[in-house]
């Protein structure tokens, strides 16, 4: 029997960025690491890189809502999120079937592209006007400085009565001020945050407009959604590749949502231990990542593969009362690997009634520790509520 599972759907209306750090695969990163599905309706082709764009093929605007129909017919939409038009017969043609009631009840954010992050052009006078259309639908729009201007400022775009996140990232200083205002009540929210000096911005905001559209398709209040998604932003900028030689793209797939998340998430264990540096070894052995080295502390931090952390802290209370569970995707060949350079087992890994597979043993302070894989049983084991 397939599986039911409440996914948010986004509908994506922008450009391709052949280079992958722009437009409509940006989107789809931040939408699929957030937890959304996305759905797209490709405006324009783009032949650019981290340098500049080289070409602009647009898709005729019959092809654009066919895409649109496409989706919603069969699939369904609960968010949509607008970047590059492609035309001003595009911008109409959109906003008129963006009214229709198979799409009215859809959160519509709508980011106004103009310029690239190279600087080349995006939008010309023709399309730049037709955004009115889209102003008037869109539940928030998410201008940088000078698309703001270009749009004939704040009170302008509210007038449309919809909301108006302003981004900072154009502003001088080094301090990125990010402002939330809502038609009849002015500023309702503001972001200030450090600068992140990197010139990996090439799709900032595609990325916080599509993270924006996910909230508010996982049924997100509109001031929480953005939050989430100016924090998805910058830790997608802090873990940038650092691809091309010019604005490189972001590092979305390097965002963990362990940091994102609206209520408690495991993220750290402390275990004691007698011995600091015997222990540093040990859990190093076991294939965790040290980053925090504090010897005269006696504390150390260990971080896994999927960004939870360990650390141990020598005289921190009595060893040995607790277990702490490290997963393995390949337990079998880890443990044969481990047990060859000398890691003394009390269990070799074996099948468990509730669907894992174990292993056991403890680290030189007595703590216990299973090493375990859990397959499918990983998130739906059948004894799962």
């Amino acid at each position: 029997m397939e599986r039911c599972v409440v996914t948010a759907r986004v509908l994506i209306i922008a450009g391709s960025d052949s280079g992958g750090g722009a437009g409509i695969q940006a989107d789809i990163k931040a939408v699929t690491m957030l937890g959304g599905h996305a759905m797209t309706a490709i405006t324009a082709i783009t032949a650019q890189n981290t340098l500049g764009v080289q070409g602009v093929h647009p898709i005729p605007t019959e092809m654009v809502l066919a895409q649109i129909d496409s989706v919603v017919a069969d699939i369904g939409v609960d968010a949509v999120k607008i970047g590059m038009i492609g035309s001003a017969e595009t911008a109409a043609a959109v906003a008129e079937r963006l009214t229709k009631s198979d799409l009215a009840h859809a959160a519509v954010v709508f980011d106004p592209v103009m310029v690239a992050t190279s600087g080349s052009a995006l939008a010309d006078d023709a399309t730049i006007a037709a955004f009115k259309a889209l102003l008037d639908r869109g539940m928030v729009a998410t201008p940088n400085l000078p698309e703001l201007a270009a749009l004939g400022g704040e009170e302008a775009v509210l007038a449309h009565g919809c909301s108006l996140l302003i981004k900072g990232g154009h502003g001088e200083g080094e301090t990125v001020i990010d402002r939330l205002l809502e038609t009849g009540e002015g500023e309702v929210a503001r972001w200030e945050a450090p600068r992140i000096d990197t010139t990996s911005t090439h799709g900032t905001g595609c990325t916080l407009a599509s993270a924006i559209a996910t909230g508010l398709a996982q049924g997100m209040p509109l001031e929480p959604a953005v939050a989430r998604a100016r924090d998805f932003v910058r830790l997608a900028l802090m873990g940038a590749p650092g691809l091309g030689s010019g604005h490189g793209p972001m590092g979305q797939q390097f965002v963990r949502n362990d940091g994102l998340f609206t209520g408690p998430a495991l993220n750290q264990i402390t275990l004691p231990a007698n011995d600091y540096a015997t222990s540093v070894a040990f859990y190093k052995q076991m294939g965790l990542t040290q980053i925090v080295d504090s010897p005269g502390n006696g504390y150390a931090r260990f971080e896994a593969a999927n960004g939870v952390t360990l650390s141990i802290h020598v005289g921190d209370g009595a060893a040995g009362g607790a277990t702490t569970y490290l997963e393995s995707g390949a337990l079998d060949a880890w443990v044969a690997y481990l047990a060859r350079r000398g890691v003394q087992f009390e269990q070799m890994p074996q099948d468990e009634e509730w669907g894992w597979r174990e292993a056991r043993l403890s680290d030189p302070a007595g703590n216990r520790l299973c090493l375990y894989q859990a397959g499918e049983y990983r998130r739906y084991p059948p004894w799962r509520i």
